[in-house]
């Protein structure tokens, strides 16, 4: 049963991510869900931070004061490609997260393999719409578009070529 059940309410969840994009896909993602849990749907909550998400004690932290708050389930969203060294990769950056914040069932650390963002790439054709721009897709895998020249990178040129400002 899960931790909430009991009650006979919602279970409640929030999910720590590193900013407005995470943010903006909110709504998305309720939609998904409420299709696919029907009468069950959990209220969800975002803790957004502008940057990315805590790490070490800070990390445990949060995530105690949500789970104490009232919250059945914190969920950590972040990007390998932080901007520092810190993960080697997806793998690596959920290890990290679960080692901040210890052996806690109700912790859910999730990781983009390089950045969130690579998760729009499959909808470039609204993003050129949106851009009012032609720029090309970049290829392959969005998983593995990388580092180099990361996702949220290419969002943000096409968008500059289009002269079409967008919020950070």
């Amino acid at each position: 049963m899960a931790h909430g059940a009991y009650r006979g309410a919602a279970l409640k969840i929030v999910i720590v991510v590193e900013g407005q994009t995470e943010k903006a896909f909110l709504p998305t993602l309720r939609k998904f869900l409420k299709n696919r849990l029907m009468g069950r749907m959990p209220k969800i909550a975002l803790h957004v931070y502008d940057g990315r998400v805590p790490k070490d004690v800070k990390l445990q932290r949060v995530v105690e004061n949500h789970l104490n708050n009232g919250a059945d389930a914190v969920i950590a969203l972040t990007d390998v490609y932080t901007g520092t060294n810190d993960f080697v990769d997806a793998a690596d950056a959920k290890a990290k997260m679960r080692r901040w914040v210890g052996d806690n069932p109700r912790f859910y650390p999730h990781v983009a393999q390089y950045d969130f963002e690579a998760w729009l790439l499959p909808f470039w054709s609204t993003i050129q719409q949106l851009a009012k721009h032609n720029l090309g897709p970049p290829t392959g895998n969005p998983e593995l578009v990388d580092h180099g020249k990361p996702p949220a990178h290419r969002i943000k040129e096409i968008f500059e070529r289009g002269g079409v400002e967008i919020a950070t």
